[in-house]
């Protein structure tokens, strides 16, 4: 017996085909910084007549600007440059992680517009109370946000541990376990604001967002493929394949952190034993250093003093932290393949003294053959990404794909 055929999608209709041609064109200036008219209709296969008319409707709805004129250095008249607003609407991205919880919004572009950090052990608060200090955070930025003419939409939430329909299903290093975040977050934000119609929010895995935020604003260039690392107090991993994240079969692939290095090592918060989050992460290092082990952020401040210093136990420490990174992501690399492997969180700082032990350990390790001598495969995160860049970025990416509905 023949089983059931795919139920197909509905005949476009002209609205249908009119919304999504908003989308082209409107990522089509977006993509390329700036662009014209004609410039447009020669990237998305549209007449300019067709290309003119969206236009107007997206200039009117506050999505695009022209700003002056361009010559091509042919005949014919110049081009009026477009390119996205810098006010109107916005994205909203909130990172709550162990130690801190830091908000960005960002305009259209994806330019990071407000940014605001908290520094605070989280461990020690109830789960309902960290998302409402999260949530406060999120509502002084809207109050900036405001104040320079921009309008957020949507917020996304950058949650550490296994995150799924909006729930946190477990983060060893919050000691949350089923914890409904996104919910919570909704309604003490609703809560401070009233008189706002409630913001649609989102969640999804922090070292994801960090990994989106390096994709679409770091410094990889034409490489797609790759695998971040987001070390905290936690360790985080998320592998991006052809541009997009590789999710697996129930959103939880990239947990490196969970790794075993050692199955008869130290006991780690997810219930195992030996694992990379136990030799790699923030405490275990600056532990390892004599280094008050929640001294958090200035501890990490620390931590680089000394070693830049060549203090015999900072180095000692971040290297063999960088070794057992190198042990776990020779595995992964063997695994997974990717072009590159980029080291974000403390990491980034502590690059000079952990990337020597992890290269060395790829190069022994990795079968391909592929990894020695190919410089700049490991390589530290770029300024310019985050966990709560890459989720207001996802926002105003739901825009791009569908301005019309908003």
């Amino acid at each position: 017996m023949k089983s059931n055929p795919p139920r197909l999608e509905p005949k476009a209709d002209k609205d249908t085909v009119r919304r999504h041609n908003l989308s082209l064109v409107l990522r089509a200036v977006h993509d390329g910084g700036e662009a014209t008219r004609a410039g447009v209709a020669a990237r998305v296969g549209l007449t300019r007549a067709a290309v003119s008319s969206l236009v107007e409707q997206l200039m009117e709805s506050g999505f695009v600007t022209e700003s002056g004129k361009t010559f091509s250095g042919q005949a014919g008249r110049p081009g009026t440059v477009l390119k996205v607003a810098r006010t109107g609407v916005a994205g909203l991205g909130v990172e709550v992680n162990v130690d801190y919880v830091s908000v960005c919004v960002t305009d259209l572009s994806g330019d990071a517009r407000v940014r605001l950090t908290e520094h605070t052990d989280n461990r020690a608060a109830p789960s309902a109370e960290v998302l409402a200090r999260a949530a406060a955070i999120a509502s002084r930025a809207l109050e900036s946000a405001a104040e320079v003419g921009l309008r957020p939409v949507g917020v996304q939430l950058a949650l550490p541990g296994l995150v799924s329909g909006g729930t946190v299903r477990q983060a060893p290093n919050l000691g949350w376990n089923g914890v409904a975040a996104q919910d919570v977050f909704a309604r003490a934000l609703a809560g401070l604001l009233p008189e706002r119609p409630a913001l649609p929010v989102g969640s999804d895995n922090e070292a994801n967002l960090a990994a989106l935020a390096e994709l679409w604003f770091g410094g990889l260039g034409r490489e797609r493929t790759f695998l971040y690392l987001s070390g905290e107090i936690g360790v985080g991993g998320a592998l991006v394949l052809g541009g997009e994240l590789l999710r697996g079969a129930h959103g939880f692939a990239g947990e490196i952190g969970h790794v075993v290095v050692d199955p008869e090592g130290p006991a780690c918060r997810c219930g195992s034993r030996g694992c990379l989050e136990q030799y790699a992460g923030q405490r275990a290092v600056l532990r390892a250093a004599g280094i008050d082990e929640n001294a958090g952020l200035p501890g990490v401040v620390e931590l680089e003093a000394r070693a830049r210093a060549d203090d015999a136990l900072a180095v000692a420490a971040i290297r063999q932290a960088g070794s057992m990174l190198g042990l776990v992501l020779s595995g992964a690399v063997n695994l997974f393949d990717p072009d590159a492997v980029v080291l974000g969180g403390i990491y980034r700082t502590l690059m000079p003294w952990l990337s020597p032990p992890a290269v060395e350990e790829l190069n022994h390790r990795v079968v391909s053959g592929l990894w020695p001598g190919a410089g700049g495969r490991l390589r530290a995160a770029s300024l310019t990404g985050d966990a709560a860049r890459g989720a207001a970025a996802l926002v105003v990416r739901d825009v791009l794909a569908d301005p019309a509905a908003y």
